[in-house]
């Protein structure tokens, strides 16, 4: 085994790599991190995200993204978060307009293996993105919803919902979704069963 330390990489050699790599990885502080797939609940979630948004966007300067556009944070970070979005001009890192700079919102579908991440430093570091606003979190294993939403005084105000019939408002797009609509066909039952 080798005990030469591993080289870090700069940000520039990270979006060299990545854009020309076969699957997704993150960024942090020199190091890339390799994405793992998602369960069926954790994407038909998203999915029906995406089209209540899609939907609310409609003929308004809005736009929404999907986990394929890299956010970047001020604080040397790459991410691909499962949704961001914005209403006005999007600014990107270059030409490519593959890394989204200024979202107002994000969202993150929880699963077990990222909600620590997602609600911690994750979030820690998505707070050094001025442009954000709102910060939703989405349970992928019960109907949940975490909205953190910036006051004026830069710090972070929580909001949850729990049942169906629970309306999330996010002021950042100027959209209300619907918990019913976007946990519409999951089946917890199966999204917490274990292989054998």
């Amino acid at each position: 085994m080798s005990t030469q330390p591993k080289a870090l990489l700069t940000p520039e050699e990270y979006i060299a790599i990545e854009r020309e790599a076969e699957y997704k990885s993150e960024y942090y502080d020199g190091v890339m991190y390799a994405m793992a797939g998602a369960r069926a609940a954790h994407d038909l979630i998203a999915w029906n995200l995406h089209g209540e948004l899609h939907n609310a966007f409609r003929s308004r300067p809005c736009l929404g993204f999907t986990s394929d556009m890299r956010v970047r944070t001020v604080a040397r970070h790459y991410t691909y978060p499962d949704s961001s979005a914005l209403c006005g001009e999007p600014e990107f890192l270059d030409e490519r307009r593959d890394t989204l700079l200024n979202p107002s919102l994000i969202v993150e579908v929880l699963s077990r293996s990222t909600e620590a991440y997602d609600r911690g430093r994750k979030f820690e570091l998505y707070q050094s993105i001025s442009s954000l606003r709102e910060y939703l979190l989405l349970a992928s294993d019960r109907v949940h919803a975490d909205l953190y939403t910036r006051q004026e005084n830069g710090l972070w105000l929580r909001g949850s919902a729990g049942g169906l019939e629970d309306v999330v408002m996010l002021e950042s797009v100027g959209c209300k979704l619907k918990l019913a609509d976007l946990y519409d066909k999951v089946d917890f039952d199966a999204a917490q069963e274990r292989p054998a």
